[in-house]
């Protein structure tokens, strides 16, 4: 694809077009990371975008057994010891 650099404010950009941002799932808001390596230029998006807010809005609903289930809650842990010193 290509496509021309254009001024935006004070600055400069590339139009992303809309098919590329649906493919994924990036909005205006979203973040993104910008790497350069060579003569390239890559534009990728941010990890974990919207975690903090899900997570956030677990706890304020009790949710997080729904997610993050007790692992032991059924293992018989009675042999574990600990070495005492």
């Amino acid at each position: 694809m290509r496509t021309s650099i254009i001024q935006i404010g004070n600055s400069n950009g590339v139009i992303i077009p809309a098919e590329m941002l649906r493919k994924f799932n990036l909005s205006r808001k979203s973040l993104v990371d910008i790497d350069f390596s060579g003569n390239s230029i890559a534009v990728k998006p941010a990890p974990r975008q919207g975690w903090e807010e899900a997570f956030k809005a677990l706890s304020k609903e009790d949710l997080e057994e729904k997610f993050f289930p007790d692992f032991f809650e059924d293992e018989d842990l009675s042999w574990w010891t600990w070495d005492e010193e």
